[in-house]
């Protein structure tokens, strides 16, 4: 009996400079069943070189080069992958991160014995020269798994998840084209509610470098509101037209807490009086989930109250001084 195909989507866009560590993961994985779909979103760099010096070298699996004409961001390179996808299962991996070399055999694996629609993973949060290892909440059905999306215990991040395409073409799931930020919540949010048996496995597979020092500076434009913002619209509509429990739609506040966080881990004064105008009815909510971290409430709290400077204290304490010196 032949082995199911798995189509990997990678979108890439001027990623030269991380793009060898992402190749080399996926030349090293011990399933060889693979279709790797390279989404080219309109590269100026030598990204593309890398990409068909790749597809050149590499024997053992199918290689796809998809170009765009123009860039039109990962959502769009991602519906671009999928619609050249042929595999059973779907898996997304960014340009900038790599896996560890069984990934793709434990999670199919999985998948195949017990008849999966999506299986999941944990993973490292990796940094120059060491890596944290972070742990995902188990989950029995797709509706448990989008409560802990919604009230923030659990990472929604598309490369943390083995998913059965037939999910993609049966209900017609798809990015918001253009909508570039928070579009993962909004797919897995759709894709667990239409699963019929998921499961999580505690293995930690995937890695997904981070730059401390580029949240120093981190500022957001009035396209990334817009593009956020769309998207969580989207997984609102959808929870509330759809026959979810009525305690996971009333947890639709509490992701709006969860989304508009990263504005204050900034050091940035215009993110802080951002954050405070910015889905202001989930404000009140700041003290209603359970499952916030003290940490959370703190940021927020201050936020409300508009102690900005103790925002910035805890920026520099634990953000500069943990992640930046224990974990750099």
């Amino acid at each position: 009996m032949m082995e199911p195909l798995v189509s990997i989507i990678i979108p890439v866009y001027n990623a030269s400079k991380t793009l060898s560590l992402t190749l080399e993961s996926l030349r090293g994985q011990t399933y060889k069943q693979l279709e790797l779909i390279f989404v080219n979103d309109a590269s100026t760099d030598d990204s593309l070189f890398l990409l068909n010096e790749f597809k050149e070298n590499l024997l053992t699996s199918s290689v796809k080069i998809v170009n765009h004409v123009e860039n039109q961001g990962v959502a769009c390179a991602r519906n671009t992958g999928l619609a050249n996808s042929t595999g059973k299962y779907i898996y997304f991996i960014d340009a900038d991160d790599y896996m560890s070399e069984n990934t793709i055999h434990i999670m199919l694996d999985a998948a195949e014995k017990e008849d999966l629609d999506i299986v999941g993973c944990n993973w490292y949060l990796s940094f120059k020269q060491n890596s944290r290892k972070m742990s995902q909440p188990n989950f029995k059905n797709g509706m448990e798994a989008v409560e802990l999306m919604l009230t923030g215990q659990m990472r929604w991040n598309l490369w943390l998840f083995l998913i059965r395409r037939e999910l993609f073409v049966k209900y017609n799931i798809g990015f918001l084209p253009k909508m570039n930020m928070g579009e993962d919540a909004m797919m897995m949010t759709k894709l667990f509610y239409y699963s019929n048996r998921v499961k999580l496995i505690n293995e930690f597979l995937y890695h997904y470098n981070q730059n401390v020092d580029s949240s120093l500076t981190k500022t957001y434009s009035e396209q990334n509101f817009f593009e956020v913002s769309s998207n969580v619209e989207e997984i609102e509509k959808f929870v509330l037209r759809n026959d979810f429990p009525q305690h996971i739609k009333n947890s639709i506040n509490f992701f709006k807490l969860n989304i508009k966080l990263p504005l204050l881990v900034s050091y940035n004064r215009t993110n802080y009086e951002r954050w405070n105008t910015w889905y202001v009815e989930s404000n009140s909510h700041i003290f209603k989930n359970p499952y916030s971290t003290w940490r959370t409430k703190f940021l927020e709290w201050a936020c409300v109250n508009k102690m900005y400077v103790l925002i910035d204290i805890y920026y520099l304490v634990v953000i500069k001084m943990v992640y930046g010196v224990i974990y750099r």
